[in-house]
């Protein structure tokens, strides 16, 4: 009996796990574009998103996209900067989704990989590239469910609209912000969905669904000390160095204060439900308002944790003196802050001020605060979310996120465009490749993926 019942076990978890992916041809639709994107090359640098926008524009038309609901959009100074956007029309009875993903990827050196960076490659249970996880799989998806909507015949209760940016990365002409600004008509949405929220794996276990529904500020700060100088024979007390290193050392010991808002809060409520013990109970606590010291130091123990907590602030780059037998005439370091989405710059400055206690110290803005309020927990989105995880991926939660770093998700929330960050693509929270060496996605979790926002955009648009 034993013989008889185990392989039968052993099949009814690969028909389960079938059921969690696409369709074989829309498998290898998705795999081919997310192919052909990894390998155009699209950095800041040497690369071209409006050659990525073209193709994917070719290849939208091809499946029978009207040619006017496809365009190639490239701003005049920027012609290597181009962006796609395209429609697929439904009933109009509800105001548009909008699938948001950028082109551009980061640098990447051939040398510091152990594979081409610009060569799209299967090894291992992995797609791997330049681009893979950030953010072409999510193109790649977009363009995909498109094409498998219209195979299908599918007519949304809403306009879908795909759009595919340029400059996310760099922060240099950026596609989204200048979609926003000159051709809101074309990417007007009653909500959005975006990079920023994943699937979390540890140890092969699902732990969670992110949905990114807020972002820290960014905003970076220069402090600077001067002083006269003189030889460096004859040193004194008023060194630039010494005065810029104090402020400094004073600044790495400075925490602001703890502040929760409702994406947090949330987050660290569901997520105590999947732990255990003493880190169960300190998320709760703090979801619940604690002011014990203790548990808020277990947590901020934790980059991310502590991120999430509290706005951060930290030196990332000194410039210091002219010639090594010289006093310091000046010292420069730049101190980048992330805000929580309610902070305000300008307090933010003065607690810098204060902290350095330094009157002399000049303290100015490099890069100023762009204000991003968080979208609202709508019901009707994250019933949607939970719907979908609860039928691919039973007992996983979904769990709201407020990024700590920042995406195109900015310039959306700006224009009053609701933002949800979601991708369905699972990865390992210790395998961060992200910007980083060998970038990968598992090919399962990225099949698993393309099945859940075909899903989910399905559910959202009838």
């Amino acid at each position: 009996m034993r013989r008889i019942i185990i392989p039968w076990i052993a099949l009814l978890a690969l028909v389960l796990r079938a059921e969690n992916l696409p369709p074989i041809d829309a498998q290898r639709l998705a795999r081919a574009i997310l192919q052909q994107l990894v390998e155009i090359n699209t950095t800041d640098s040497a690369g071209s998103t409006t050659l990525a926008a073209e193709a994917m524009s070719a290849r939208l038309k091809s499946a029978g996209l009207r040619p006017e609901d496809v365009r190639v959009l490239v701003p005049e100074a920027a012609p290597k900067r181009g962006n796609m956007v395209a429609r697929l029309r439904g009933s109009g009875e509800l105001k548009p989704v909008l699938l948001l993903a950028h082109l551009d990827v980061v640098e990447a050196r051939a040398e510091d990989w152990s594979v081409p960076p610009f060569q799209f490659l299967e090894r291992g249970g992995y797609f791997y590239g330049r681009g893979v996880s950030d953010d072409k799989s999510m193109a790649s998806i977009w363009v995909a469910t498109l094409i498998r909507l219209m195979q299908e015949r599918f007519r949304p209760r809403r306009d879908l609209i795909v759009a595919l940016t340029a400059g996310e990365e760099s922060g240099k002409d950026n596609g989204a912000d200048w979609l926003v600004n000159m051709h809101r008509g074309l990417i007007d949405a009653g909500l959005c969905l975006n990079e920023g929220g994943s699937g979390q794996l540890k140890n092969g276990k699902m732990l969670l669904n992110g949905v990114q529904a807020a972002e820290k500020v960014y905003v970076t700060f220069a402090l600077e000390a001067h002083n006269r100088g003189g030889h460096s024979s004859q040193p004194r007390k008023d060194n630039a160095i010494y005065e810029l290193a104090q402020g400094l050392v004073r600044l790495s010991q400075f925490e602001f204060p703890v502040r929760l808002n409702g994406i947090t809060r949330e987050f660290f409520l569901r997520t105590a439900a999947t732990l255990e013990g003493q880190p169960a109970a300190d998320m709760a606590a703090v979801a619940e308002g604690t002011t014990d010291s203790q548990v808020i130091r277990r947590l901020a123990a934790q980059p991310y944790l502590n991120a999430l907590l509290r706005t951060t602030c930290v030196a990332t780059e000194v410039q210091a003196g002219h010639a090594e037998n010289a006093l310091p005439q000046s010292a420069r370091a730049v101190v980048n802050c992330r805000l929580l989405p309610d902070d305000d710059a300008g307090t933010v400055k003065e607690m810098i001020r204060q902290v350095v206690n330094d009157p002399e110290m000049q303290i100015t803005v490099i890069e100023p605060a762009k204000a991003s309020p968080p979208s609202p927990i709508e019901p009707a989105v994250f019933g949607a979310i939970e719907k979908v995880t609860g039928s691919l991926w039973p007992g996983v939660p979904v769990v709201p996120l407020m990024s700590t770093g920042a995406t195109d998700a900015l310039y959306l929330r700006r224009a009053g465009i609701p933002t949800y960050g979601i991708s369905g693509i699972f990865a390992d929270v210790d395998d961060v490749r992200e910007h980083g060496r060998d970038e990968r996605v598992g090919v399962k979790e990225y099949y698993e993926g393309e099945e859940f926002l075909y899903r989910l955009v399905k559910l959202l648009s009838m």
